[in-house]
Order: structure tokens, then C-alpha cells, then sequence
């Protein structure tokens, strides 16, 4: 089963370690498949743009980043999942854990949160908590 995509107005609000936040407002698309809700929109940076694709679900998620970064990052609560980080210059292992997630959609609107430990090859480990909140945009005509 699925849905036909809905233009969506989207927040994401990245805090890394308590001390560094991040954020990002974007149009994009929200639809369902199968048992997941996608949030579906494209970041410009200076690299160039990235398409971001987010999978949710009550259990786990899955976020696919593709054009000037590439990066796949699973989660799933209280399991350390491996994913990739590329860059130019290489391709990174990574590894999450999802300590807390979260995702809830309702009369147009959703939110999907996530606390992780991300851990990259030679890094050490960072906590990120992620907070995506989006909604139906009524104004969009496309």
C-alpha cells in the first residue's frame, strides 16, 4: 500500500554532543510504502546538493544522503548498526545506536527523533540528537 506524496514544509534540528546545533529548513515530499513513512528533500551546500531520503518507522529508521555527500545511516533502538560515510577523498565505516527513537504522524503533521551514538572510523564517539518536525504545506502547488 501506499500514498500519493504531499509537499511538506520540514525542520531539521541537528545537536552533536550538547554543544553544537544545526539547522535546516527545507521543502520536501512525504509519502508511504509498504510499512514506512519517507520524508524525501534536497539540501543545497556548498559542495554542491545532497538529496536526502529519511525511512521511518516505529522501530527503525533509515537516513541515505546521495550527490556531493553520500552517507547511509541505519538505526535501530539499543542495536549498533553499521552504515558509510563518502567523501571526495574516501569512504568511511560508521557506526549508530540508537539510544532513543521516535516517530509520530498525525492530521498532516510528523515528527521523528533520534538519539544516537555515532561512531566514525578514527573519531571517536560523538551523541547526536536529531529532531526532523514536518508538516503538510497547503501552499505548495507543484
Amino acid at each position: 500500500m501506499s500514498t500519493p506524496e504531499v509537499p511538506v514544509k520540514i525542520t531539521v534540528k541537528t545537536t552533536i554532543d550538547q554543544d553544537e546545533t544545526f539547522e535546516l529548513s527545507v521543502f520536501g515530499r512525504y509519502f508511504q510504502r509498504e510499512n514506512a513513512d519517507y520524508l524525501q528533500y534536497v539540501e543545497a551546500l556548498e559542495e554542491g546538493s545532497v538529496r536526502t531520503i529519511v525511512k521511518m518507522s516505529a522501530k527503525e529508521a533509515l537516513i541515505l544522503r546521495s550527490g556531493a555527500v553520500k552517507m547511509r545511516l541505519p538505526f535501530e533502538l539499543n542495536r549498533k548498526l553499521n552504515g558509510s560515510y563518502e567523501l571526495p577523498f574516501g569512504e568511511f565505516a560508521t557506526v549508530t545506536k540508537a539510544n532513543k527513537l521516535d516517530y509520530s504522524y498525525e492530521n498532516g503533521k510528523g515528527r521523528f527523533t533520534v538519539l544516537y551514538d555515532f561512531l566514525m572510523e578514527g573519531s571517536s564517539l560523538s551523541t547526536y540528537h536529531l529532531e526532523i518536525a514536518f508538516q503538510e504545506d497547503k501552499n505548495e502547488y507543484s
